[in-house]
């Protein structure tokens, strides 16, 4: 756990900072990459930008809005890098509006810009896991097992290290060259990639969560592992629907 680097007389805040440049490297990856499904590299990168801005923006109007008292007496403090005073619902849901709105005016194919920004989505994942790791934010519970690591008092799961590895194993998925895949392989389905990400990455959270012990519950119920099965089975259900739209042409 590193959360403040010191140089000199700044602090840095760690995990704020590994996300910037988490998200600066999968901007740049994924515009230099968006032409291998068909879409404009400076459409991508302004659909990103876009994305990017307004979900930090959202995130942090959000979370103001549900602790005022957190900036009352100290208006500067909503330009701070710190990650903890930002709102994700609040960022995901802005940043997915504004994105619809500006891929529907630039009339981008919808799946495969998904695709393209499947890139940009993997990146990030593993970006978040490593900025857990600095931070100790979604900490484990304790455990009696060899790789427990000493975080706030007692020897607990590393699931931030789970996070950050597993995260690496699905952008390695994601990654997979396309000259090694058939004509009729999974990846050549529009939307098909993009999809593989959700339903992997859901069942990584079902996954690890079990070993979070900041986790939320909705009656006998993980909220996560509500949220999450609603998710992948929908994504299940999408895949499968492309895969026989797919299926019908090819017939």
């Amino acid at each position: 756990m590193l959360p403040i680097i010191h140089l000199g007389p700044l602090a840095v805040q760690t995990p704020g900072l590994i996300l910037l440049l988490g998200v600066w490297f999968a901007l740049d990856v994924t515009e230099k990459h968006a032409v291998r499904f068909g879409i404009s590299s400076s459409k991508v990168s302004r659909l990103m930008l876009w994305g990017v801005i307004s979900g930090i923006l959202g995130a942090r109007i959000g979370y103001a809005l549900q602790f005022p008292q957190a900036f009352l007496s100290s208006p500067a403090s909503l330009l701070s890098l710190t990650p903890q005073m930002l709102s994700a619902e609040a960022g995901m849901l802005t940043a997915f509006l504004v994105s619809l709105v500006y891929l529907q005016k630039a009339q981008l194919p919808f799946w495969r810009t998904l695709d393209a920004l499947t890139t940009f989505f993997s990146i990030l994942a593993v970006a978040i896991g490593l900025s857990h790791v600095a931070s100790g934010e979604n900490f484990g519970i304790p455990t009696t097992l060899p790789w427990a690591v000493e975080l706030w008092g007692a020897r607990r799961h590393p699931t931030q290290v789970y996070e950050v590895i597993l995260s690496l194993g699905i952008l390695l998925v994601i990654w997979i060259p396309r000259k090694t895949l058939s004509t009729d392989s999974l990846f050549e389905i529009p939307g098909s990639r993009f999809l593989l990400f959700v339903i992997l990455t859901a069942i990584v959270q079902i996954v690890v969560e079990p070993f979070r012990a900041s986790s939320l519950w909705i009656g006998p119920v993980r909220q996560v592992h509500f949220i999450t099965w609603l998710i992948l089975a929908l994504a299940l259900w999408t895949l499968d629907r492309r895969l026989s739209q797919r299926a019908k042409i090819s017939g």
